[in-house]
């Protein structure tokens, strides 16, 4: 195992509180009397069963597992992985934040392309890391991060994290598992590859699930399954990783309602793919008629497109034009990247004259 922060790399802290769930794992029998955790057990729950259903209250009073240890279990099974190299968590962003506080420490340098997805810059620097952004790779069709360049920088400032969304946001730009491979060969001995999957789903290749060695990956639920809302995702990394994780982990941050919701869609494979379906041809059909119109639309493995624009000033126009319209589409904030506009393939996108701002930029240039 890589390199971990200094204050954890010793034994514990451990969870103090495992759950009721673990117990009776360990016990192999239910325990029906709790009366040691002092959740809200007899709250009535009388105005959010009208409104939202028994079951949905009955979840709202108890904690969920706190170990997850269902939902791991299906993944395990699912993605062929350990169930010792799975950890779950409220969502990729809690996850990112975790990774940096089990690996970084004050003043630890974190690697990341310029304008990627900007969470990352967000708990980087609250963490204390000094944040190296290497720019992007632009040619015709490509808008990638400069795996290169990552890998010097990380050799040059002595990093301890390597960040890397794949497929990208904001570009839609896609690595095949060779490219991974070969980054996190080629990083330092003591850096980490931080490789944000998101939005594997909708990739058309099959991508890898296996814990490779100084990786942590990351997925989520709330694309391709729809339950963004509800805040739950996953780590898989080597086991001895995933302790160290779990020294720093919020040992309740998920949500009994989230585990139950992910358990259920897992268990729906058909909708998920019907989903995963829908989404590709609508991209298609979205790119296609972008493309027609005369814009410069990039490769996607996504649920969104990304539209590069001549300059930062004309998509900011383009993004202020349609927001006066209602109509909401994501800028980079980060300067490197602000002449990108990318734009979600929902059927809304599609509707005739919804993106007329954008085409009438075309027409104007």
């Amino acid at each position: 195992m890589r390199a971990i922060a200094a204050h954890l790399d010793r034994e514990g802290p451990s969870n103090p509180f495992p759950g009721l769930a673990a117990l009776e794992r360990r016990l192999g029998r239910k325990l029906p009397h709790q009366l040691g955790s002092n959740e809200g057990l007899d709250m009535p729950h009388v105005a959010l069963t009208k409104a939202m259903g028994a079951e949905v209250a009955r979840l709202a009073r108890r904690y969920g597992d706190a170990q997850a240890f269902e939902l791991r279990r299906r993944l395990s099974a699912r993605l062929e992985v350990p169930i010792e190299a799975l950890l779950v968590d409220a969502g990729a962003d809690s996850l990112i934040a975790l990774a940096l506080r089990t690996l970084c420490e004050p003043g630890s340098v974190a690697v990341a392309a310029a304008g990627t997805y900007p969470t990352f810059s967000y708990f980087a620097q609250s963490t204390g890391c000094r944040l190296i952004e290497p720019s992007y790779r632009e040619a015709k069709g490509v808008l990638a991060p400069d795996l290169d360049a990552l890998i010097e920088a990380a050799h040059q400032r002595h990093a301890r994290l390597v960040y890397l969304a794949n497929p990208d946001n904001p570009s839609g730009h896609l690595f095949d598992d060779a490219e991974i491979e070969r980054l996190r060969d080629q990083l330092p001995g003591d850096c980490s590859l931080l490789l944000d999957e998101a939005y594997h789903d909708f990739r058309a290749d099959a991508a890898g699930s296996a814990p490779l060695e100084g990786v942590i990956r990351l997925r989520t639920f709330s694309k391709a399954h729809g339950l963004a809302g509800l805040r739950i995702g996953f780590a898989i990394a080597e086991p001895a990783l995933v302790e160290a994780m779990l020294k720093a982990r919020i040992h309740y941050a998920v949500a009994s309602l989230s585990l139950a919701a992910a358990e259920l869609v897992l268990d729906h494979d058909d909708e998920v793919r019907e989903h995963i379906e829908a989404v590709t041809e609508r991209r298609e059909r979205l790119t296609a008629m972008l493309r027609e119109a005369g814009l410069d639309v990039l490769p996607s493995a996504t649920n969104f497109i990304a539209v590069r624009l001549a300059d930062a000033q004309s998509a900011e126009a383009v993004q202020r034009a349609l927001l006066e319209r209602d109509v909401v589409v994501h800028r980079p904030p980060h300067p490197a990247l602000g002449h990108v506009l990318r734009i979600s393939t929902v059927e809304d996108a599609l509707v005739p004259g919804r993106l007329a701002p954008l085409l009438e930029a075309v027409s104007r240039g």
